[in-house]
């Protein structure tokens, strides 16, 4: 008998997939689509042309201090002024992210019907679709996604990841394995910056809690109308983003900007959440970000979110509360935390506002 995994995160109504609708080479797109609000920022070229700061993990876990502890003034500087940076250097193996890329790939590309096996239930926002539609009227954006929890263990879906085919289901397991390591060790090196001590950061996320989103924007005949993914900040703690193919798209808020990201080479883009904003009691911020669509290639990418356990709770940690820096966020179960997410649309940083004291 099938054990169903105990967390539910909330749901999200079913819609059409936009790969499918895309193969029909429609000139104009549906009305629901196409986003007058976004227009005028997706044509403007942004005058901020430098890229996002780059950490070298090799050079931060070096046992020669005068190197590490320079390489963690970068990340604490990178986290507290950009929420974003990308990750070089970072032990997980080439051909490992190459393996997933092709997986990934291969699975968007499989026959409608076999996809079919893995569409959202109702009630549910694990699966294939797209997340945070809360009502038939809200505008989409022009992308699909497969989203799957692949931490802890028992807390995976039995109809979704030991039903994926191989040797994609291999790949995740293994990616998702050293990925979950990754994350502990920069969560670790972020509280050692912000002087939180290693107990309480392990407090937070031992055991914790990931997911992985597969997004997949399709070619869109009129892509300054669209967006693939709405504006918002990640909800969790931390996002490590593998892009799979060449085409860009992904931009962060920066000064009232849009800025666009290239990618490096086999870099991890990692970016701080709401969820780490919270900890840091404000300190390292969250940041808003979006991704584009063009008219002539698709665009891939995998991300990967980080969270507390699911027992646990979210809330500035006490070694940054003092009665100079009070408490800037409520602290709620890590639970409510996700249940008040997923009831609503995604949106900007609404949802941290919300948390705010």
């Amino acid at each position: 008998m099938e054990m169903e995994a105990k967390v539910k995160f909330g749901s999200s109504l079913l819609v059409p997939c936009v790969q499918e609708l895309a193969k029909e080479n429609q000139v104009t797109i549906p009305e629901r689509y196409i986003r007058p609000d976004q227009v005028e920022s997706l044509l403007h070229k942004p005058t901020n042309t430098h890229g996002i700061p780059v950490i070298d993990m090799h050079m931060l876990l070096s046992p020669e201090s005068v190197h590490s502890n320079s390489e963690l003034a970068i990340l604490h500087s990178a986290s507290k002024e950009w929420g974003f940076f990308q990750l070089v250097n970072h032990g997980v193996s080439s051909a490992l992210m190459e393996k997933v890329k092709k997986s990934v790939q291969d699975f968007f590309n499989l026959p409608m019907e076999e996809k079919q096996k893995f569409w959202q239930r109702p009630g549910e926002v694990e699966g294939f679709g797209q997340a945070f539609v809360v009502s038939e009227e809200q505008k989409l954006d022009w992308g699909d996604i497969f989203f799957l929890t692949t931490y802890p263990v028992h807390e995976r879906k039995p109809h979704l990841f030991p039903k994926l085919p191989l040797p994609f289901r291999e790949n995740l397991d293994a990616y998702s394995t050293e990925l979950h390591g990754l994350a502990m060790t920069i969560l670790l090196l972020m509280g050692k910056a912000l002087n939180i001590g290693e107990e309480e950061m392990r407090e937070y996320f031992e055991g914790g809690f990931q997911s992985m989103r597969m997004n997949y924007y399709p070619p869109c005949p009129q892509p300054e109308k669209v967006i693939g993914l709405t504006p918002h900040s990640d909800a969790v703690a931390l996002t490590l983003l593998l892009q799979l193919n060449e085409v860009g798209g992904l931009q962060i808020r920066k000064d009232g900007e849009w800025i666009p990201v290239k990618p490096l080479p086999d870099a991890f883009i990692v970016n701080i959440g709401d969820i780490l904003e919270i900890i840091s009691n404000g300190i390292y911020r969250s940041i808003e970000h979006r991704a584009t669509v063009n008219s002539e290639k698709e665009r891939l990418s995998v991300a990967a979110f980080f969270s507390p356990r699911f027992s646990g709770y979210v809330g500035p940690a006490s070694s940054l509360v003092t009665d100079h820096t009070p408490a800037l966020f409520k602290t709620v179960t890590t639970e409510e935390y996700f249940k008040g997410l997923f009831a609503r649309e995604l949106g900007g940083k609404s949802y941290l506002d919300a948390m705010r004291i």
